[in-house]
């Protein structure tokens, strides 16, 4: 995430709506990833929910669309009516937004689900009613989520139930986002296609089945030394969650070493040992490369995030924070985060955006 200059001279950031200094109505062109002033008289209006309840900072589409590029792509939210359905939801579409900047800055741009069933992806932030349970997850290019998780008390003790080191909205939304990519990606893919074969190798086949593979890590919990080869406990329950826990972690690290670099925190001034990962571990399966200066500044991204991360958790330490990323980066990973990367790379050169 970078930081933004008004046109008075005063730093803005991701969530302003106006400038501190100059009192300027500001919002977020995510057509031409800046900060813009408000403009009505030629167009240039925030966005209906950020006009109607102040959930948004995005620009308006335009050309009749009252929406912008991140709500329009919701078919569900909660009623707003409802007593804290409003704030919960204000927070939701914050991390929301901020997932939709990274996939939109690698050519992730879905269309709305309503208009393309295919390739389209929606969003249903749904409150439980009653009895009614809902769960997060996806499925056929829909990301729900369930509100209560915008509430932190209840996402730590669903955290704590877990086991997980981790768990936030900006993570959930990132984890689903995965299932989608997977879908436009691999999922029209014949048997014998190399990406889909080198996915395997890495991942495994995602063809297992789904809930008994959840049913068993669930009830057994991942296996011993589950860290040599996967990002997190849940990465081991199949190859769908190994590869959306893995996509999650390319989209922190995206954006966690632009924000650092933004702001100028220089990885090579962290006065901590390291070992970096041989160059072995930015191989691909047979069949699949990564040019090889793509390849070097890949893996030099992965050398700063794998030292800028633990600066960053002793800072949170020091302010009586929880670790800001508790995980790291086995050899087994690193491959799997560059056949990521090659993906992202091949999908952009061949199609632009998904």
């Amino acid at each position: 995430m970078r930081h933004f200059i008004c046109s008075c001279g005063n730093t803005l950031f991701f969530e302003n709506t106006t400038c501190l200094q100059c009192g300027l109505d500001v919002g977020y062109d995510p057509v031409g990833a800046r900060m813009v002033a408000l403009a009505p008289q030629d167009g240039v209006v925030r966005c209906r929910n950020g006009q109607d309840y102040g959930a948004c900072n995005w620009l308006a589409v335009g050309n009749g669309e009252v929406f912008c590029k991140s709500c329009r792509l919701n078919r569900t939210v909660p009623d707003l009516g409802f007593p804290g359905n409003r704030d919960a939801w204000k927070r939701v579409e914050s991390a929301k937004r901020r997932v939709l900047y990274t996939l939109f800055q690698l050519g992730i741009d879905p269309p709305r689900w309503i208009d393309d069933a295919g390739r389209g992806l929606a969003f249903d932030i749904l409150a439980p009613v009653d009895s009614t349970p809902v769960l997060t997850g996806y499925a056929n290019g829909v990301i729900t989520l369930n509100l209560n998780e915008a509430d932190s008390a209840e996402r730590e003790r669903r955290r704590n139930q877990l086991a997980e080191p981790y768990r936030t909205l900006v993570g959930h939304f990132r984890h689903e986002s995965a299932h989608y990519v997977w879908q436009q990606f691999f999922g029209w893919k014949a048997e014998g296609d190399v990406a889909l074969q080198a996915f395997r190798e890495l991942f495994g086949d995602e063809r297992a089945d789904y809930a008994a593979a959840l049913q068993h890590y669930y009830s057994y919990g991942a296996p011993p030394g589950w860290e040599t080869e996967f990002i997190s406990g849940y990465a081991t329950a199949h190859p769908h969650e190994d590869w959306a826990e893995c996509w999650a972690h390319y989209l922190h690290v995206t954006d966690g070493t632009e924000t650092a670099a933004d702001f100028g925190l220089n990885s090579k001034a962290v006065p901590i040992p390291f070992t970096r990962f041989p160059p072995e571990a930015a191989d691909l399966p047979l069949g699949l490369s990564l040019e090889a200066g793509e390849k070097k500044r890949f893996m030099e991204v992965l050398h700063s995030w794998a030292k800028l991360s633990p600066a960053l958790n002793e800072v949170a330490a020091s302010i009586g924070q929880d670790t800001l990323y508790p995980f790291i980066f086995s050899l087994e990973v690193v491959r799997k985060l560059c056949f990521i990367h090659w993906m992202v790379l091949g999908w952009k050169q061949v199609n632009g955006t998904i």
